[in-house]
C-alpha cells in the first residue's frame, strides 16, 4: 500500500499517545511500520517478538491512534489485518527542562543494540555559533533528514538518523544542579 495519502505528521498530545510512544517495543514496531504495511506476524518477526506480544503494543498504538489497519485479508478463515502508521512523522512534545527525551532514549537503546560490527557513523562535536547559524545549521540538518527519507526504499535495510541541536546547560547552571 503506497503511503501517499497519509497525513504529514502526527502530533502526541495525550497523555495515552505519550505513554504508547515511549515504550522502546512500540518505538521499534513502529519503526517496522514507517516504510510498509505489515501482519502482527511480520512485526513479531521482524521486531524478535512473540505474536501475542506484538499484538497488544499494535492494539495500544492503534487505540492511541498512532497505527491504523489499512488492508485485511482472509487467510485459511483468519482475517489478517495489515497495520500502517497514522502518519509520515510522529511530533512528539517538547519535554520541558529537565523532562525525558523519549525520542533521545529510543535512539540511544537502538544504537545499543544495533550488532557490534555494523558500520556506525556517530560524531559529537561541540560548536559556537550565532542564532543565524544555529537556525541554519538546525534547517540543513532537517533539510538533508527529509531529502533521504524520500529516497528511502522499504527493499533496503533500516537505518536510523538522529540528530539533535540544542544549546546545553551552561556549566554553572549544570554545577549548580549537581548540588
Amino acid at each position: 500500500m503506497p503511503t501517499d495519502d497519509l497525513p504529514e505528521t502526527f502530533h502526541v498530545t495525550t497523555d495515552d499517545q505519550l505513554r504508547a510512544v515511549s515504550n522502546l517495543t512500540r518505538h521499534r514496531i513502529m519503526a517496522v511500520l514507517r516504510f510498509e504495511p505489515a501482519t502482527i506476524t511480520q512485526i513479531a518477526e521482524r521486531v524478535g517478538l512473540a505474536k501475542g506480544s506484538s499484538s497488544y503494543h499494535v492494539r495500544l498504538l492503534e487505540r492511541a491512534g498512532l497505527v491504523k489497519v489499512v488492508r485485511t485479508r482472509k487467510v485459511r478463515g483468519v482475517t489478517e489485518r495489515y497495520y500502517a502508521m497514522a502518519a509520515r512523522s510522529i511530533v512528539l512534545p517538547d519535554p520541558g527542562e529537565g523532562g525525558p527525551d523519549v525520542l533521545m532514549r529510543h535512539a540511544v537503546a537502538d544504537l545499543e543494540a544495533a550488532p557490534a560490527e555494523s558500520e556506525r557513523h556517530v560524531r559529537m562535536a561541540h560548536l559556537r555559533l550565532t542564532d543565524e547559524q544555529f537556525a541554519e545549521l538546525g534547517a540543513r540538518l532537517q533539510a538533508l533528514a527529509d531529502e533521504y527519507r524520500e529516497l528511502s526504499d522499504p527493499a533496503l535495510p533500516d537505518a536510523s538518523l538522529v540528530f539533535a541541536l540544542f544549546h546545553p546547560a551552561s556549566r554553572v547552571q549544570a554545577e549548580g544542579d549537581a548540588k
